[in-house]
């Protein structure tokens, strides 16, 4: 298969998956080496096709511009931010990124596609095992998330809860 033909195969792979496919998935399932499927990637988003990068692998963009989302405000202590999360995937929203507003960088923001409990684990495990810190260490702890979910309903529900928990400073609607 040529690289063009792999290329193409990636991008159907991709737009048919829920959950992000790592690079050693989609190595072993094109049958390249894991650099081959960066370099894939790399060449797929010159293109302009919208493939996210999240700590479990690679996601095609689209599901999320379906679904009704908005960005909370929050701060909270590092400690509260498994509470924070599973507060939003109980009621059954997903933590598509989170963001901040630095002074002088502006807006920093990584995508995070998270959507369970088993996911929060995941991101907290990393976050502890001293891989990196949180990026809302670099603003006293004030941060956003775009959460999207099935419904408004269940935005609200998301809402109130954080509302409940002291971590929401405001949302926004997108």
């Amino acid at each position: 298969m040529s690289g063009e033909e792999r290329r193409k195969n990636i991008v159907q792979y991709l737009s048919r998956q829920k959950t992000p496919v790592s690079g050693a998935a989609l190595a072993k399932e094109f049958g390249v080496s894991r650099q081959i499927i960066v370099q894939d990637i790399a060449l797929l988003r010159s293109c302009k096709i919208d493939i996210l990068s999240t700590n479990r692998g690679y996601l095609i963009q689209n599901a999320m511009e379906q679904r009704p989302s908005r960005i909370f405000k929050c701060r909270h202590e590092d400690e509260q931010t498994e509470d924070e999360l599973y507060a939003i995937v109980d009621q059954g929203g997903i933590v598509e990124d989170v963001f901040v507003n630095h002074k002088v960088y502006g807006r920093i923001q990584a995508n995070m596609k998270i959507r369970s409990r088993r996911d929060v684990k995941e991101f907290i495990t990393d976050i502890h095992s001293g891989k990196s810190m949180l990026l809302k260490k670099v603003t006293s702890d004030y941060h956003y998330h775009t959460v999207s979910a099935d419904s408004e309903d269940i935005l609200d529900a998301i809402e109130k809860e954080l509302a409940a928990l002291g971590f929401l400073i405001q949302k926004k609607f997108v």
